[in-house]
């Protein structure tokens, strides 16, 4: 799913940032996440996009914990810190940022779902 990346270009510096976090987080495709819904398993799908993108529509049964807020909240959301926790964007930029910082927070099955 990494060719949705080319649709926008970022700048230089956020795709190091990028980059460098994208070497401390798992990653997982869109197919995977659908399979392990569809399947029942139990883990937690957390929308990270900002409010005006979630207005379009988010994965049902998400939790939507923008980026902006999600550091704040997630322990109320989410007390578990060995639950599965699966973050998501639009393009799966700034859910490995966010996956990077939950990991730090004690969060030990967190996922970042490309594209």
């Amino acid at each position: 799913m990494r060719g949705n990346r080319n649709v926008m270009k970022h700048n230089p510096a956020f795709e190091r940032l990028v980059g460098e976090a994208r070497k401390h987080v798992q990653e997982c495709s869109v197919g995977v996440v659908k399979q392990q819904l569809e399947e029942g398993v139990l883990c937690y799908v957390v929308d990270v996009r900002e409010d005006h993108e979630v207005a379009s529509g988010m994965i049902p049964g998400a939790l939507h914990l923008g980026k902006g807020i999600l550091e704040r909240d997630i322990e109320t959301a989410i007390p578990d810190k060995l639950a599965t926790v699966i973050l998501y964007c639009g393009g799966g930029y700034r859910s490995v940022l966010a996956a990077e910082n939950v990991q730090k927070m004690g969060y030990t099955q967190v996922w970042s779902m490309e594209g």
